[in-house]
């Protein structure tokens, strides 16, 4: 409360402000003042570390399963041979704002997923271009009043050069034991000793397989069901995948018939040059009519490496996936098994068995 009170037998105007101090009732708690709020560099005092396992997932809304979070993605940046483990090298950044050695890392921005924005920010910080491997996981921590939530992903330095800057003012390459030892953080050094487990088994192929995109309702479609098309939010989706998959580098495209699987891959098709390798026997119909043969094909472009796009429809992607579990290193219970449209399965392949798995439900801005 404000009151202003008169000076005392003084005709002067002046009058003097002051404030009555807010009193807290008993019960109540008190709001801890700023300077005694966590901060970054307390990110080790408690931190929650969500990276175990080789099957990760992103949510369709990953700012409602945290408090007042604040989301941000980073990397394991590597070098070397994926075939020669002990060839690995590692990227260490130091920030000169806190003085300490971390991974990678940056906040969300309005308008983008989750990969773009690891992507970017890594481009932003180190000026390195990347191509994104497996996702690690996601780290927790209080800052301030929120809750920062940082997903990891492996990446592989393709090309760019360093030049130091405000946000990093040195990267050094190390073997990760050495990175280990100088990382500031042991949330980060956690981070990295689970990259290391993953480069025990390298990947061979990475395949994006994509359920198609929204389309208009069965129901109010008269004609052949394979020309349904992509209905306004379809058609967003099919754009919103163009920032999320180029941070994987895809090498190849792949749809089934119907026109709302290929016009899902338009985009991306678009943007990196790419035709599109139509095939039944990526689809629905071919699944239930003759899954050995869907089956092949799908094991044929995994046979071809790289990382392949296929786009896919509802019933064949869960059967497939089911199947490549029980023929792979990787249990995928069965309510895992989810295909939300436009959502994609990161799957990755050492010699053509399954060996790891990311669920990302949607390819739109998460905030």
């Amino acid at each position: 409360m404000r009151v202003i009170a008169p000076q005392a037998m003084e005709t002067s105007r002046r009058e003097v402000l002051t404030t009555t101090p807010h009193t807290v009732a008993k019960g109540e708690p008190r709001m801890p003042k700023k300077s005694q709020m966590p901060h970054e560099t307390d990110k080790d005092q408690d931190s929650a570390m969500l990276i175990n396992g080789r099957l990760q997932k992103i949510g369709s809304k990953p700012t409602q399963e945290f408090t007042r979070p604040t989301l941000a993605a980073g990397a394991v940046l590597w070098r070397g041979d994926m075939f020669d483990p002990d060839s690995i090298e590692v990227a260490v950044i130091h920030r000169p704002h806190y003085d300490d050695w971390s991974l990678a890392k940056g906040k969300v921005d309005p308008g983008e997923s989750i990969p773009t924005t690891c992507a970017r920010e890594i481009a932003e910080e180190t000026g390195y271009d990347i191509r994104l491997g497996k996702l690690i996981g996601k780290v927790t921590y209080p800052v301030l009043d929120r809750t920062k939530v940082v997903y990891y992903w492996t990446a592989k330095v393709l090309g760019g050069q360093f030049v130091p800057n405000d946000e990093v003012d040195e990267i050094r390459w190390l073997p990760i034991d050495e990175a280990c030892d100088l990382l500031s953080y042991q949330v980060d050094t956690e981070v990295l000793a689970k990259a290391k487990k993953r480069f025990q088994n390298p990947t061979t192929t990475r395949v994006l397989y994509i359920r198609h995109a929204r389309a208009h309702a069965r129901r109010t479609w008269a004609g052949d069901d394979n020309k349904r098309p992509l209905d306004k939010k379809g058609r967003r989706q099919a754009e919103m995948l163009v920032p999320m998959l180029l941070p994987f580098k895809p090498t190849a495209i792949y749809s089934a018939v119907p026109d709302r699987c290929q016009t899902t891959a338009l985009p991306l098709a678009d943007e990196l040059g790419l035709d599109i390798g139509v095939n039944r026997l990526f689809g629905d119909e071919a699944w239930n009519e003759n899954p050995e043969a869907a089956k092949k094909r799908f094991m044929e472009v995994v046979g071809e490496g790289g990382v392949p796009v296929i786009v896919g429809q509802g019933e064949v992607i869960p059967g497939m996936l089911s199947w490549l579990a029980e023929n792979g290193t990787l249990p995928i219970p069965e309510e895992e098994l989810k295909t939300r449209k436009g959502s994609v399965w990161v799957l990755s392949f050492h010699n053509e068995v399954l060996t790891g798995a990311d669920y990302l439900a949607s390819a739109l801005p998460v905030k």
